[in-house]
C-alpha cells in the first residue's frame, strides 16, 4: 500500500516512524505535500520518500498514492479531505477530521458517494490494551458498568493550533476528543444527556471542560479536560464487580490494571526517536487501514463513521453549552 502525506511535521514524522514497524513489502511512502517544502524535502531526506510537492492540487492527482494520510492543523482537515476524496483517493484523517457536526456528515457522505474508503485516525481503538479491555467489559470481569473517570491535564495551549479559531483551535477538539471516545467505547450507546462546563480563552477558543454524559440506566462519565495545567491523564471504568484502571496515557497506554492485576501490552519494537508518547503505536491504525483497503471496506469496524459522528456530536453540544454560559458571565 502506497502512502501519500498531506504534512510534514512532527505527527506525520511520527507516523513515517511507525511504518517502519511493519512489513516494508506491504507499506510505502510515495509522496508528501506541505505547504513548506523545506519540510517536505526534509521529511522526504529522511524517509527517502521519492515525490515531493507543495501543491496540494498535484499531490492528489498523483497517481501512485492508494491512500492519503492527513495530519495538518485542524483547519485543513476537512478541505484537504474533500479534495483528495474529489481526486479519487481514500483517506485516513486525524481527528478531529472536521470541526462541526454538519462539516463532518457532508465530508462522509461525500466519501460514501465516491464509494471510497475514509476514516478518522482516532489510533486509540487499535491499541492492544483496548482490546483487552473490551475483552473483560464483555466477560462480565468488573461487572455491569456504572461509571467513568477520565482526566486529560496538559498545559498545550501556547500552540497556535490549539488556541487560535483560524487553524481550528479547540481543547475539546485537540484532547476532549479521546475522553469523548472512551465514554463512547465503554457504553457503546449514546449519552441521554451531556452538562458541560468549562472555560473560554481571550482567544475565543475553549481551553478547559468538565463534561457529565449521562446514560439511561443511570451510569455516568465524567470527562475532565484543561489544556493550561498538567496533571492526571489516566482513566478509570468502574463496574458493579471491580474496577480496570488505565495508565497514562490513557489514549495510548501499554498498561491497564484488572481488580488490581497488572497487565502489559509493549508495543512494536523501534529504535527511532518519536515526538508525542507511544508514537510507534500509530502503526496499528496503519495496518488496520491497509487490511480494510485489502478488503474493499469503504469503512473501518474498529472506527467507524457513525463512531466519528458520535464523538463531534458530544463535542458540538459540550461547546455549546460553555460558550452559552461564558455569554451570559
Amino acid at each position: 500500500m502506497r502512502w501519500g502525506l498531506c504534512s510534514a511535521g512532527l505527527i506525520a514524522t511520527d507516523f513515517c516512524n511507525a511504518l517502519q514497524c511493519l512489513n516494508p513489502s506491504e507499506h510505502k511512502i510515495t509522496a508528501v505535500v506541505s505547504k513548506s517544502s523545506e519540510k517536505a524535502k526534509k521529511l522526504a531526506g529522511k524517509f527517502k520518500i521519492p515525490n515531493v510537492y507543495d501543491s496540494y492540487e498535484e499531490f492528489a492527482k498523483d497517481p501512485n498514492i492508494d491512500v492519503v494520510y492527513i495530519s495538518t492543523v485542524n483547519s485543513y482537515h476537512r478541505p484537504l479531505s474533500i479534495l483528495m476524496l474529489n481526486n479519487g483517493k481514500p483517506v485516513l484523517c486525524e481527528k478531529t477530521c472536521a470541526i462541526t457536526t454538519k462539516d463532518t456528515e457532508d465530508m462522509l457522505q461525500l466519501a460514501k458517494s465516491q464509494n471510497l474508503f475514509y476514516m478518522e485516525a482516532l489510533w486509540s481503538a487499535f491499541f492492544p490494551a483496548y482490546a483487552a479491555i473490551r475483552q473483560e467489559i464483555e466477560s462480565g470481569t468488573i461487572g455491569k458498568i456504572r461509571y467513568i473517570d477520565v482526566a486529560f491535564f496538559v498545559n498545550i495551549f501556547a500552540k497556535d493550533a490549539v488556541s487560535q479559531p483560524s487553524l481550528g483551535g479547540s481543547t475539546l477538539l485537540d484532547i476532549g476528543v479521546y475522553t469523548i471516545w472512551l465514554a463512547n467505547f465503554v457504553f457503546r450507546e449514546k449519552p441521554e444527556t451531556i452538562t458541560a462546563v468549562g472555560t473560554i480563552a481571550d482567544t475565543d477558543v475553549d481551553q478547559s471542560a468538565n463534561i457529565i454524559l449521562t446514560y439511561k440506566d443511570g451510569a455516568r462519565a465524567s470527562l475532565s479536560i484543561d489544556a493550561t495545567l498538567n496533571g492526571r491523564t489516566d482513566a478509570y471504568i468502574y463496574g458493579t464487580k471491580g474496577k480496570i484502571y488505565i495508565h497514562s496515557p490513557f489514549w495510548c497506554t501499554t498498561k491497564i490494571e484488572v481488580n488490581g492485576e497488572e497487565r502489559e501490552f509493549p508495543l512494536p519494537k523501534s529504535e527511532a526517536q518519536f515526538n508525542y508518547p507511544n508514537s510507534n503505536g500509530l502503526s496499528y491504525e496503519a495496518e488496520c487501514v491497509r487490511k480494510c483497503l485489502e478488503k474493499g471496506q469503504l469503512e473501518c469496524p474498529g472506527h467507524t463513521h457513525a463512531d466519528t459522528l458520535s464523538i463531534i456530536n458530544i463535542i458540538d453540544e459540550a461547546r455549546r453549552q460553555i460558550e452559552e454560559k461564558h455569554q451570559k458571565t
